[in-house]
């Protein structure tokens, strides 16, 4: 089977690097209308083709993030065939004692990994219900199953919280026909904050990491794409609240 999604209109946000773009891009291949915001200007003006619409939006402000919504369907004229939450992270965070964790570090987490993914699902609900179908994937991560190897009390949290917001949303929108599935990313080396967690682990505990991977490698952004494509399309169609491990085996 040959997966199209030619005349459909895709929406991903933190698109300008790492997993973002190689879904952004590999929509494009396939023939979506893609859409793509970040708040990485530079990186994401090199996003750019006749069929990748980029903006950046700023989504821990809820009025912009709406409107990028409204900006895709319009353009698009329709309602968005599939959303994609990926924008996310640690903010730059290092890992810290409860106790010396203040709150601006813990609201900025939570709103980056989890306000965004709200925001944008809720914007993007209305046009999808009145369509009668839609699809949503959430890139949640291993940390929404078990503790983050990032150390961030706040990312985990926020990750647990996302699939959460996954299954509720689910069951919400299913009887709309709109499909609500989250994709759990392991560990992928994909961008300057990745690197800087990898180097700082040592190499006894890299080792460690990388044995501890059946397949005995780390994943790619291609990986973590093909989720999304599975989920995206009519492959699933009858799959609804769930969350898909791509961790090689962990």
């Amino acid at each position: 089977m040959n997966i199209s999604f030619e005349g459909q209109v895709v929406a991903v946000s933190g698109a300008a690097i790492g997993f973002g773009r190689v879904i952004a891009t590999t929509f494009a291949a396939l023939g979506a209308r893609v859409f793509a915001c970040d708040i990485r200007a530079d990186e994401l003006n090199t996003l750019a083709a006749p069929n990748i619409d980029t903006q950046v939006v700023d989504l821990l402000d809820r009025e912009r993030a709406a409107a990028w919504i409204r900006h895709v369907e319009t353009q698009g004229g329709k309602a968005i065939d599939v959303l994609v939450n990926n924008a996310g992270g640690v903010a730059c965070q290092a890992p810290r004692p409860i106790d010396e964790v203040t709150d601006a570090q813990w609201d900025r987490v939570i709103e980056i990994n989890l306000g965004t993914t709200f925001s944008l699902s809720r914007a993007a609900a209305p046009a999808m219900k009145r369509a009668g179908r839609g699809s949503i994937v959430n890139i949640s991560s291993g940390a929404a199953l078990q503790a983050s190897l990032t150390g961030v009390q706040a990312y985990c949290s926020a990750k647990h919280a996302v699939l959460g917001l996954t299954r509720q949303l689910a069951h919400e929108l299913g009887p709309h026909g709109i499909r609500v599935n989250s994709v759990a990313p392991g560990f992928v080396r994909t961008n300057e904050a990745t690197e800087k967690q990898w180097a700082a682990m040592g190499e006894a505990r890299q080792r460690t990491l990388l044995d501890g991977i059946a397949l005995r490698r780390f994943g790619t952004p291609e990986d973590i794409t093909r989720a999304v494509l599975f989920f995206a399309s009519e492959l699933s169609a009858f799959v609804n609240g769930q969350i898909l491990s791509v961790d090689g085996g962990r």
